[in-house]
């Protein structure tokens, strides 16, 4: 379960095959804007190919967790590991709705620590430079977060070692999220 800053409870749990028509729906929900920033092109339609890609995973190197609200998939968020390595990319995608809303964060916290119990050590992304909402997930993660900068794309490397940092800040959200008066 997912607590969202607004207070809504949201299910996640991993994806499934039968989740295509879902994750098709989701898609088409999502801004022009904001499938940009997870595609790097104006990718408005899924393929059949991509959606069996995206929604059958083996749930060890390849992994993706699905947020419903409701009846209504509302975020997705995947590692894939590196072949032979300790590595994995990871990526997510919220619908707009629910931005800011702590659900980008929740879902970086359940990937990093599958993959960590998979034994996948460190996480890699790629993003847009000007996609400071995905940059500020990764920071206020607790995790080292290491940045290279390029005129259009950030490259993100961290260690997802559930350290005593990752865990204070990750106690410090939900202490703040049960505080009176908190939103």
């Amino acid at each position: 379960m997912v607590t969202t800053r607004d207070g809504r409870a949201l299910a996640v749990r991993p994806i499934l095959p039968s989740d295509a028509g879902r994750l098709v729906a989701f898609h088409h929900r999502l801004s022009a804007d904001s499938i940009y920033r997870r595609y790097f092109s104006l990718h408005t339609e899924l393929s059949d190919a991509e959606v069996a890609h995206l929604t059958t995973v083996d749930y060890v190197d390849r992994l993706a967790l699905v947020v419903f609200d409701g009846e209504e998939l509302v975020a997705v968020g995947r590692f894939d590991r590196y072949p032979h390595s300790t590595t994995a990319e990871v990526a997510f995608v919220v619908l707009d709705t629910l931005q800011h809303q702590g659900v980008g964060l929740a879902l970086l916290e359940r990937l990093a620590a599958a993959a960590w119990a998979r034994g996948v050590e460190e996480f890699s992304a790629s993003t847009l430079a000007t996609n400071r909402d995905m940059l500020a997930v990764f920071y206020d993660s607790g995790f080292p977060v290491e940045v290279v900068h390029d005129l259009e794309e950030v490259e993100v490397r961290f260690a997802i070692e559930p350290t005593a940092a990752a865990r204070a800040r990750r106690a410090e959200r939900r202490d703040r999220s049960r505080a009176p008066g908190s939103p």
